[in-house]
């Protein structure tokens, strides 16, 4: 019998089977992808006809899902993130490493954070969060293709950097004024340079979504792999979905789907799921979904910010990918999910950026009920109107907010909130006299043309006038 592990049979001059440690079964393979030259560029109208919504095909070819044996999260908060926000201080960015360190764990789940390196600032803070000495997130950069980057970043002892490669012919023939074959050339050029100072190369594929996957994309891609195998050195591949165009549909046609995306370059260009990241924007609601199932059918990473920040739309939330990894593994693997809640919370206080108050798991009302009838629940099983134990996972217990929808149980909820927040052990009945006096006060106000909810302040010193021994409880 033959050993599985090196298996490999020729049937013809062309056609090869072989064993396949990623699927563990013999496959054939028929054909290599080579570059496909062109001398102007397919901008594949047929989907991006830029007057119309962009349009989804499907070919109705299906991929296996193909989990990795590990799988990870990067972050780019201060290289993509802070390109949409005002530039943080050498301060706030070390404080938010340092909760990225904790929130992801003793296995360093959150495996590497991304820095620009251009200014002063960003080198100061590179070098103060590095004197941490943490082993995870690593500190890896993005660099531009210049031999002047390539030597500050080996001077700072940083082992991996970002390069940017865009992939799609908007880049390649209408950015740059190149053709296909000129930029791969070039792009190989610069990857070399950087291999020959010992540095781990991630190539950015930008606009990966609106590439040709076969006639760029695969080639390109083996072609690194061979670079790297040459040095090596693994060379990693970022895909990146720069425009938010990647779908998650069984069946969809390329260059949209995701695990079309990932499973061809595993499958076509011979690359290991740890050499692949998957980094999604946001245009189009699907970049969580869609970074799900990039770990789903065999990325290892995928890019992501705090908070979600980032050109146009927003990267993928980090703190969504925490609780994706969760979800899908049944565990947090030591991660510390409750300094999701310190992040907002900096971010809110240190650094000033609003929140939009229904952001899941980090604005201020994702775990907070309106409604009178919900209330009702609320209290009597938190279960039937919480999405989890938030005040376990997250130390944010499930709230209401006092309107003229909330009722007697609203305000009971509130006033309990308060007690079990402040520990008191004290516990108010929605039927109690003292929330009916509270809720003939909170009518009035609503009688007399308020629309707006009210706040704990207001609510104490309605407290404070009918029971001031409650009222100094739950403040």
């Amino acid at each position: 019998m033959p050993n599985n592990s090196t298996f490999s049979h020729s049937i013809s001059s062309d056609v090869k089977v072989e064993f396949s440690p990623q699927t563990n079964l013999i496959e054939q393979s028929s054909y290599r992808y080579s570059l496909q030259e062109r001398d102007t560029p397919n901008l594949q109208r047929y989907l991006f006809d830029y007057d119309s919504v962009p349009k989804v095909s499907f070919n109705h070819r299906f991929v296996p899902v193909q989990m990795p044996d590990e799988i990870w999260i990067t972050d780019t908060t201060f290289r993509d993130g802070q390109q949409s926000t005002s530039p943080f201080t050498t301060k706030q960015i070390t404080d938010l490493y340092k909760l990225m360190h904790r929130l992801g764990g003793p296995r360093g789940l959150i495996r590497q954070s991304e820095f620009f390196v251009y200014t002063e600032k960003d080198r100061r803070a590179l070098e103060e969060c590095m004197a941490l000495g943490y082993d995870f997130p690593e500190i890896t950069t993005w660099i531009r293709a210049s031999q002047k980057d390539f030597e500050l970043v080996r001077s700072l002892g940083i082992r991996e950097t970002g390069i940017l490669v865009s992939c799609s012919d908007y880049h390649i023939y209408n950015k740059m004024g190149l053709t296909r074959a000129g930029a791969m050339k070039k792009y190989l050029a610069i990857v070399r340079e950087v291999l020959e100072l010992g540095i781990r190369p991630r190539c950015h594929f930008e606009d990966i979504t609106r590439a040709d996957f076969y006639g760029f994309v695969v080639p390109f891609a083996e072609a690194l792999r061979q670079l790297g195998e040459e040095y090596r050195i693994p060379v990693k591949i970022r895909a990146c979905d720069t425009m938010g165009y990647g779908v998650n549909y069984q069946g969809a046609a390329l260059p949209r789907s995701v695990q079309g995306i990932v499973y061809g370059l595993i499958h076509y260009a011979g690359l290991a799921p740890e050499q692949l990241e998957w980094h999604g924007h946001n245009d189009f609601y699907k970049v969580v979904t869609n970074a799900s199932t990039a770990w789903l059918y065999g990325a290892s990473g995928v890019n992501c910010a705090l908070l979600g920040i980032g050109e146009r739309t927003g990267n993928c939330p980090l703190e969504a990918m925490v609780i994706e990894y969760a979800s899908l593994r049944g565990t947090t693997d030591g991660m510390e999910l409750p300094v999701i809640t310190e992040i907002a919370e900096y971010f809110e206080n240190e650094i000033g950026y609003k929140i939009p108050p229904r952001t899941p798991f980090v604005g201020a009302n994702f775990n907070v009920t309106r409604a009178g009838i919900h209330a009702d629940g609320l209290m009597k099983d938190e279960e039937i109107y919480n999405i989890f134990n938030t005040e376990k996972l997250l130390n944010r217990p499930a709230r209401v907010a006092v309107d003229v929808h909330s009722g007697a149980a609203g305000i009971a909820m509130w006033l309990n909130t308060r007690f079990r927040e402040n520990h008191v052990d004290l516990h108010i009945e929605k039927h109690a006299p003292i929330i009916a006096a509270m809720k003939e006060k909170v009518d009035a106000q609503y009688e007399d043309g308020r629309t707006t909810s009210m706040g704990d302040e207001e609510l104490l010193g309605m407290l404070e006038t009918l029971s001031p021994e409650l009222a100094d409880a739950a403040r």
